[in-house]
């Protein structure tokens, strides 16, 4: 069997989802999914479950025991995990071809943002990825403003973390309004409707560029996320902020004529290579 680790916000729960998806399909195998780290997050809860997903949840005795940081914990550790199943641990940030060859047993343990672990099976995550549930009154309203709009393009602005967060700024950083302005600007040529999602709805009224036709997504309370990833994935192109959140916004939109711009440094700091996260359709700004 396959079995992926889940861990981190709802975006990175889909990579991890995706690529476990992907190989347990290749690999002809059974796909469970790891949440005891889940139990012990508090910045982000399971959202997971919003989706159509296809997968059984993996039982204590099928996952490995646990780190341990001492050397005497390490050793035990290492001896013990010999009778369960093999853990496979993303080494960086680029795309690892080897993952797509696994065909035994496999516990992955890594984010694994990159599209070429699962593009081959697009159709089938896609499919995984529809929602469960109807829309949300206030999101059918939206998504009703989105269909009758000649060319709807959603902005994301994500703030949060990114901001109030010292380590997450110091890693990710934020696109800023002059980026907006000119990734909105490539846009206009198609007379747009430009629908704003952002965790921080105020700064993104005051700081966007003003265009005659834009909508505020309001955010909802309601742990309901995956919805309005959807909202993003019913228009026609995308404007992304480094967010794994808008990646999958972008990406769970079938149409092959969509655009999609995005930032050109996924993160602030260049010890970290982005490369492989975004498709080589995609355009960096």
């Amino acid at each position: 069997m396959i079995v992926t680790r889940i861990v981190g916000g709802l975006g990175n729960q889909m990579f991890q989802y995706a690529v476990g998806r992907a190989v347990s399909i290749a690999s002809a195998q059974a796909f469970k999914l790891d949440l005891t780290e889940m139990e012990r997050y508090t910045l982000h809860s399971l959202q997971l479950d919003q989706f159509n997903i296809q997968a059984e949840i993996a039982l204590p005795e099928e996952v490995p025991f646990p780190a341990r940081k001492s050397l005497f914990g390490r050793t035990i550790n290492a001896v013990r995990n010999r009778r369960r199943i093999n853990q496979v641990f993303e080494k960086s940030l680029s795309f690892n071809s080897d993952i797509l060859e696994l065909r035994s047993s496999a516990y992955l343990s890594g984010y694994w943002q990159s599209e070429k672990y699962f593009s081959a099976h697009a159709d089938t995550i896609r499919r995984d990825f529809s929602l469960k549930r109807s829309l949300s009154r206030e999101r059918l309203d939206t998504l009703a403003k989105i269909c009758k709009s000649t060319f709807p393009v959603s902005v994301h602005v994500r703030r949060g973390d990114y901001v109030t967060n010292a380590v997450a700024n110091s890693i990710h950083g934020t696109c800023e309004p002059g980026w907006y302005r000119t990734a909105m600007t490539t846009m206009t040529a198609s007379n747009p409707t430009f629908f704003v999602f952002s965790d921080d709805p105020n700064w993104a009224r005051e700081n966007l560029p003003a265009f005659e036709k834009m909508y505020f997504v309001e955010p909802q309370a309601d742990g309901r996320d995956a919805e309005d990833m959807h909202l993003m994935a019913s228009c026609r192109s995308h404007i992304i902020a480094n967010s794994t959140f808008s990646w999958w916004g972008a990406w769970l939109n079938p149409d092959k004529a969509k655009k999609v711009i995005a930032p050109s440094r996924w993160f602030r700091t260049e010890e970290r290579n982005s490369d492989d996260i975004l498709p080589s359709d995609w355009y960096r700004l």
